[in-house]
This record gives structure tokens, C-alpha cells and sequence, in this order.
């Protein structure tokens, strides 16, 4: 099917990238999915939240956007996009007051940025978002304006701003940056805690970056931390090859990102050696997801099975198994094994039952309709349909429930050709009159069930 919202899922790193350049285009609908469907995967992921937030926003939904950058702050305080409504409201009670506009005294960009830090870039985007009058003049339901959420925010990272600057004067940052591009503590004056949060704050750069959209910047500094993390010991840095494999997923996904598959496919790989190596088991299983998506992507169907069929008993939860049933169905299905496929559809299916997510029920039961419609089965097939398309108003999906009607018109047409063959070839007997509408077709394949069902059971009772 052409539709967007039945397509395989990707892993969290390939949505994100997938999400950004959507919204890019001006697709935010489109962007919004993608967006949902990562924080199903990874649901307590700050940046995927914000950036979700931001494209609420550019939807008019300033509801939701100053609900998800609620969620970020409660992930964590310090990562700051957004100010919450309470916020605002506080740092605009006194606009014209004096001491605030020296609080707010305009900075040269190259002294903002480097008190900022990775927040520069948050403040850039809420001083243009000033520039859309529309924007700005539109209110949440309970009556506050945008422009006053915004400005909020804007106050709010002026007074981090000049905090910093009074706490820690450029010549110590300064000092603090020259110790990094040392080689943190190689030199023995930096302790281990103190490289680890260096470390922390360097990858959460790079997951930054990816997420935005700059995936050749990620990527470099992603190889640039790799290249020092190989050359410490494990004094330094207690979690090195941990951090070493991880840095080879950000680089594989950085590449994916930027239609680099091969080099992907060998960085992701890297990554598995590492983590078999040094045993572990949560570095093997995300390495081993990775290299089946970029195996899928190159159309490599049979290694990306092989990949993702060891991976089956590292699968920690329900969802995580529903989506990795899916994925090999998906993968089966396309090379014509429409047997295996349903098999795969129907055990995504179960694992999405024990979750209670519609949204992979939908997925797992079209995934069993198609396999069935290759087998030529359509009483079932059709029936799958129609549960496919309650889960689709549930969603609701309307983009996925015309997808699924439009199947089901094709898979009617489908059985009335094979009935009218089979009344040629004289296997059933003539009824010229008789019209199949979707009705007849269902209860048709309702009573293809039950009998099914039923054989079942006679089988189950035999000794």
C-alpha cells in the first residue's frame, strides 16, 4: 500500500531524521507522525519532545507545544526550550522596569553563544518565531497569548544568560575549553567525575545535532570524541567501550541520515563487535535493530531477517517484540514468502494485544491482511481489513482508513473475479443476480472463520 502510515516503523534515530526533514518541507502533519511514532519507541526522549513542541507550534497547536516542553523540563529541569505558562506570566509582570533592561542588555552573538551554549540556538529560534504576527497574536484555550509564552522564554534564558556570565567569566570557560581540546584529563587535572559529565555533555551535543537535522556536524564531533575516548584508559574512563560502541551507533545513524548506507551499515557492525566483545547485551540488541533497518533500506530483505531474528530474544517488553515481529514480516512479505509473513503478522499482533497499542494492532493486523491477499485467501483478508480500519478510527487515522478502504475495494474486485471464474469453470454454482456488496463479503468471511476456528478446535480435541 502507498500509504504513509502503514509503512514499516523505523528505529528512534531514523523517525527523528525523518521527522526534522519533513518539518523542513514544510510537512508538518507528516513531521508530527513520525515525531509520535519515535516517542512510542523512546518515550521519555527530551529532545524528541521539544522538537515535537516546536512543531505544534508551527501547527497553531500551542496547547500541545507548551505541553511537550513542560514534559522536557520535567525530564530535565536544565534543558530548557520553552518556558511554562506559570513562568512567563511571572517574568512579565515588570517589562519596563529598569534593572530588567540591564539585565537584558544585547550581547554581541559570539559572546551570547558561548554563554549560552546549546540553548544559542533555542533563543534564535523563539526571536524569529516574534516575526510571525499571526503567530504571535493567537492564545491557548485557557486564554494565554503566544507572544507572551515566547517572550517568557526569551526573559527567562537572558537571566541564564547573564547568571553565567557573573558565575563563570568568559576567561574560566575559556580556561575550561582549552582542558577539552587537551584531551580532558590526560593532564591529570580534571578527575574522572568531572570527564564523565565533560563526556555527557559531548554526547548529549551529538544526539542534539542528529535530532535537529545537522547530521554531518554530529557526525564529526561524534569522530572527533571517539578518536580521544580510544586514546584514555579505562582509569580515565570506567565505561569506555560502552561509550566507544555507542559513539559507533551516533556515527551509523549520522551517516543513515545522510543516505551514507554502506558506511552505516559498517559503522553499525563496529558496534555489534564491540559490544559482543566486551558482553553488552543492550549495546548488542540496539546494534544488531540498526543493522537490520540499514539492511532493509538496501533492499537486502533475507540478511535484514537474519539480523533481526537474533535479536528476538533480547526483545525486553511487549511493543519492543511487536515492532520486531512487524519488521520481519514486513521483510518476508517482500520476498514473496507470504506464509512466514502472516505468521510473523499474527505474532506482532499478539505482542501489541498484550501492550494495548492500537496503533501496532493497526500495523501488525494489515500487515496479516496483505499476506493473506498474496495467498489469495480474501474472505480473510477482507475481514483482517475491516478490524484493521476499527483500529484506524480509534487512532484516528484518517489517512490510514482511506489507505485501508481503498484495500478493501481491491480485495473485493479480487474475490468476485475468483467467484466469477470458479462459476465459468463450473466449481460453483451459477448466481448471476447475487451482488457482493462488502456485507455479503464480510459474513462470508466471518464463516471462513468460524470453520476455521472450528477444525481447530476438533484437532485440539483429538488424543
Amino acid at each position: 500500500m502507498a500509504d504513509d502510515e502503514l509503512l514499516p516503523v523505523l528505529s528512534f534515530g531514523d523517525l527523528m531524521s525523518e521527522g526534522i526533514a519533513l518539518s523542513r518541507r514544510g510537512q508538518h502533519e507528516k513531521a508530527l507522525g513520525r515525531f509520535n511514532d519515535a516517542l512510542k519507541l523512546r518515550g521519555a526522549d527530551k529532545h524528541c519532545l521539544i522538537t515535537r513542541s516546536k512543531c505544534f507550534l508551527r501547527l497553531g497547536d500551542t496547547e500541545n507545544s507548551l505541553k511537550d516542553a513542560e514534559a522536557s523540563l520535567q525530564i530535565d529541569d536544565t534543558f530548557y526550550e520553552l518556558q511554562s505558562k506559570k513562568d512567563s506570566q511571572k517574568q512579565q509582570k515588570k517589562p519596563k522596569d529598569q534593572k530588567d533592561q540591564k539585565h537584558t542588555k544585547k550581547k554581541s552573538p559570539k559572546t551570547e553563544q558561548q554563554l549560552l551554549g546549546r540553548l544559542y540556538d533555542d533563543k534564535a529560534y523563539l526571536e524569529k518565531l516574534l516575526k510571525d504576527e499571526d503567530l504571535m497574536q493567537s492564545s491557548t484555550r485557557q486564554g494565554t497569548k503566544v507572544m507572551d509564552l515566547v517572550m517568557g522564554g526569551i526573559s527567562y534564558l537572558n537571566q541564564r544568560r547573564d547568571f553565567w556570565q557573573q558565575q563563570k567569566p568568559m576567561y574560566a570557560r575559556e580556561y575550561e575549553r582549552k582542558l577539552l581540546r587537551l584531551g580532558w584529563g590526560r593532564d591529570r587535572k580534571l578527575k574522572p567525575a568531572e570527564i564523565a559529565r565533560a563526556i555527557a555533555k559531548e554526547m548529549e551535543d551529538i544526539e542534539q545535532m542528529l535530532a535537529r537535522g545537522s547530521a554531518e556536524q554530529s557526525c564529526r564531533k561524534a569522530e572527533h570524541l571517539l578518536k580521544k575516548i580510544r586514546a584514555w584508559s579505562e582509569d580515565d574512563v570506567p565505561n569506555k567501550y560502552e561509550l566507544i560502541g555507542n559513539l559507533h551507533s551516533c556515527i551509523g545513524n549520522a551517516q543513515l541520515a545522510m543516505g551514507q548506507m554502506e558506511a552505516a551499515l559498517n559503522s553499525h557492525k563496529m558496534d555489534l563487535e564491540c559490544a559482543r566483545e566486551h558482553s553488552l547485551t543492550d549495546s548488542v540488541s540496539r546494534a544488531l535493530d540498526n543493522i537490520g533497518h540499514v539492511y532493509a533500506r538496501l533492499g537486502k530483505f533475507q540478511q535484514a531477517i537474519s539480523t533481526w531474528e537474533e535479536k528476538i530474544p533480547l526483545a525486553q517488553s511487549s511493543l519492543e517484540k511487536a515492532w520486531l515481529f512487524h519488521e520481519i514480516g514486513r521483510c518476508y512479505l517482500e520476498l514473496d514468502n507470504a506464509e512466514v509473513a502472516q505468521d510473523y503478522g499474527e505474532q506482532s499482533l499478539q505482542s501489541a494485544d498484550e501492550e494495548g497499542d492500537v496503533e501496532w494492532q493497526l500495523h501488525a493486523t494489515v500487515l496479516v491482511a496483505q499476506a493473506q491477499v498474496k495467498l489469495k485467501n480474501y474472505p480473510s483478508a477482507i475481514l483482517n481489513f475491516e478490524r484493521a480500519l476499527e483500529k484506524a478510527r480509534l487512532l484516528p487515522s484518517e489517512t490510514a482508513q482511506n489507505g485501508i478502504i481503498a484495500a478493501l475495494d481491491n480485495v473485493s474486485k479480487s474475490l468476485i473475479a475468483e467467484l466469477n471464474k470458479g462459476q465459468k469453470d463450473g466449481a460453483i454454482p451459477s448466481h448471476e443476480d447475487r451482488l457482493f456488496s462488502r456485507e455479503s463479503i464480510k459474513a462470508t468471511a466471518e464463516n471462513v472463520e468460524e470453520e476455521e476456528e472450528e477444525e481447530k478446535g476438533n484437532e485440539d480435541e483429538q488424543p
